[in-house]
């Protein structure tokens, strides 16, 4: 029987109906002699005559026609309901008082026994089964206890039923899975994006129900009755290989349905564990993922004593995450924000805590940050803290300068003098060809650090190991804190206006987990650069900009509503410091292929260390003096061309400003 119910479900939308259609017209047809039979009517004429064959045709022709038009073949019956039974008595209802109506008007021109209430009474009643029971079999097959995709129920109590999308490889990587004990999800059916797959084969005992590119249909059914699947996952690469794979999750999540993809096999603890990640938006908006790395980045940190300034923001408790499970020995974070700390050590597992020290530093505190590095005595500095705002630091902008530039120095600074061997910092791709606080103050930090490298490396030719100062330039990471997804998921969630500065902006994305790995991946290249090819500053491969306007109608849509209809989209104007188009590469700066997927080495003019001496000195004049135009353009004059590299080798001594 379910077999049958499968069959169905791969016809045509038009011969389906006709197949209903038709079985209506046949139940009403076998109603009527069943119903003489059932009320022991003695007619007065021979039923199978012609003349009564005849009757019981216009009977089956006028109840297709009330049917029709009484609307019974625009619901979909396996999501019917109380009203759908109401529309089937009403309709039989009908055609019974029609009936009964047409007979007694006959009795005025032919004499007729036989035919009475009693009669009709009973029509009424077996037309009304006879065309409900088919309905009811097909739900109570497609849904009840009778029905699980195409095969036969087994539900395990407590545990989420999910529809499996992919390959047929990794459905049986996710059956063993979730058969575990531990697991709370079955798979109860199988969608196969591959070829030369049918809707009768079985992976350990769950049917393959559709095949690509009939999953479309099959999402939006199933997601509108939750009870039945409450859980879609897709195959690795779903995202990318999958057309409509948007569409796809919205429909699912409109229908309440989780949606979770399978990214393999994971053996960042020691053992292969299945890895299922949630869909997040950023999963439907990005380029294909960069892929990572994972034995290097492993072997780079593992065993490494890692300090992370700002450790509490987002892109630092990531890097703090990453770092414990990549195997570092300890972890400390550095950073001024009480709360921040508090919720970080919260999310991290007993496990990572007992390698996790947090500490409540400014990090333009020097003799703070000192005994901080001292006592900890890190191997590598993950310099993430900053103030990264940009209308914010527009008005605040002497807050920048002292953060973003001389906390960056104070750090640099302690690490040289504490011999740290290597230093990253987290730059911006603000910083290329800045117009805004923020872009000004970081492209300051980068070439503070950039002088420092080379500066080092000089000081220390031909006295073994040389300490690694660099940056990595990236731009904005899809729902951090304060970006573009998850203030509209705030302005969605409240019902609009989602509001968007220009039509025409857009920026550069990546991924939290890309942005966090080839950070690690910078500073794992930049330890094996020799002298002649090293880089202070390396550039992440952000792929190609995206619209913003295109991410908040996206990310409407996956809130299950229609962009510019339920959600309206607000244009307020580009804000103090804002740019239309960002971009990763400045005029005067040289992009440089390396053997590493999606990093870059970025080549640009060197100071040397009076030169940023006298610049930051000249910089701290500026703020005394609270002269903004001062300050914007001293550190305008802290930048150049890679055709000037400056007195580099003159000047080796480490910089000391009073901060």
């Amino acid at each position: 029987m379910n077999q049958l119910v499968t069959s169905a479900l791969q016809l045509q939308p038009r011969l389906r109906r006709a197949l209903i259609i038709t079985m209506d017209i046949v139940m009403v047809l076998i109603s009527v002699p069943l119903a003489l039979a059932l009320s022991l009517s003695n007619l007065s004429f021979d039923p199978f005559s012609w003349g009564g064959l005849a009757v019981w045709a216009g009977v089956g022709v006028f109840s297709h026609v009330l049917f029709r038009l009484g609307g019974l073949y625009g619901t979909v019956w396996r999501f019917a309901s109380t009203p759908d039974f109401f529309n089937i008595i009403s309709n039989c209802g009908i055609l019974t008082v029609a009936l009964y109506l047409t007979s007694q008007a006959a009795r005025l021109y032919t004499p007729m026994t036989g035919l009475n209430e009693r009669q009709f009474i009973v029509f009424f009643l077996v037309t009304f089964t006879m065309i409900s029971a088919p309905r009811l079999l097909y739900r109570y097959l497609r849904e009840g206890t009778g029905w699980q995709l195409g095969a036969k129920r087994n539900d395990r109590p407590g545990h989420r039923r999910a529809l499996f999308v992919g390959q047929l490889e990794d459905a049986d990587h996710i059956i063993r899975f979730t058969n575990t004990e531990k697991e709370k999800t079955q798979i109860i059916g199988i969608v196969a994006t591959e070829p030369n797959v049918n809707t009768r084969d079985k992976i350990r005992g769950v049917s393959v129900v559709a095949v690509w590119p009939d999953v479309s249909g099959i999402i939006e059914d199933y997601a509108k009755d939750t009870k039945r699947v409450d859980l879609l996952i897709f195959g690795g690469g779903g995202q990318t290989d999958l057309s409509k794979f948007s569409e796809l999750v919205r429909v699912a999540r409109k229908g309440g349905i989780e949606v979770l993809q399978f990214s393999g096999f994971s053996k960042l603890r020691g053992g292969a564990a299945l890895v299922l990640q949630t869909v997040e938006m950023e999963t439907i908006l990005r380029r294909p993922a960069v892929p990572t790395d994972l034995e290097r980045i492993r072997a780079f940190i593992d065993g490494k004593r890692v300090l992370v300034t700002g450790g509490a923001g987002s892109i630092g408790r990531n890097l703090v995450k990453r770092s414990l499970e990549l195997g570092c020995e300890a972890v400390l974070v550095a950073d001024q924000s009480e709360f921040g700390v508090f919720k970080l050590e919260q999310s991290l597992s007993e496990d990572y805590c007992e390698r996790l020290t947090c500490r409540i530093v400014d990090v333009t505190d020097k003799a703070q940050f000192t005994r901080v590095v001292s006592e900890f005595q890190p191997d590598i500095i993950f310099h993430a803290a900053a103030l990264k705002h940009v209308p914010l630091l527009e008005d605040n902008w002497v807050s920048a300068v002292k953060t973003n530039v001389f906390g960056t120095l104070v750090c640099a600074e302690v690490a040289a003098e504490c011999k740290v061997p290597h230093f990253v910092l987290i730059s911006s791709d603000k910083a290329a060809d800045p117009t805004s606080m923020l872009g000004l103050t970081k492209r300051g930090a980068e070439q503070i650090v950039n002088s420092l490298h080379f500066s080092e490396r000089i000081r220390t030719r031909d006295k073994g190991p040389k300490p690694i100062y660099i940056s990595v330039r990236f731009g904005n990471v899809f729902g951090s804190d304060g970006s573009v997804a998850t203030v509209f998921e705030k302005q969605i969630m409240a019902g609009g206006p989602v509001t968007i500065t220009d039509r025409e902006m857009t920026r550069y994305f990546m991924t939290m987990g890309e942005a966090v790995d080839l950070v690690i991946m910078a500073a794992a290249e930049s330890a094996t650069r020799r002298d002649i090819d090293n880089f202070g500053i390396y550039m992440l491969d952000m792929g190609q900009p995206v619209s913003i306007l295109t991410v908040a109608e996206t990310m409407i849509r996956l809130a299950g509503k229609q962009p510019h209809q339920d959600i309206k989209i607000k244009f307020t104007g580009v804000r103090p410091g804002e740019k239309l188009h960002e971009t990763l590469c400045a005029e005067g700066e040289l992009l440089v292929s390396l053997d590493v997927n999606s990093l870059f080495g970025l080549k640009t003019g060197l100071f040397g260390w009076q030169e940023v001496r006298r610049a930051l000195a000249d910089l701290r004049d500026s703020i005394d003096d609270d002269d903004k135009d001062a300050a914007v353009d001293r550190l305008r004059r802290l930048y150049r061309t890679i055709d000037d590299a400056g007195p580099v080798a003159e000047e080796v001594i480490p910089l000391k400003v009073a901060t």
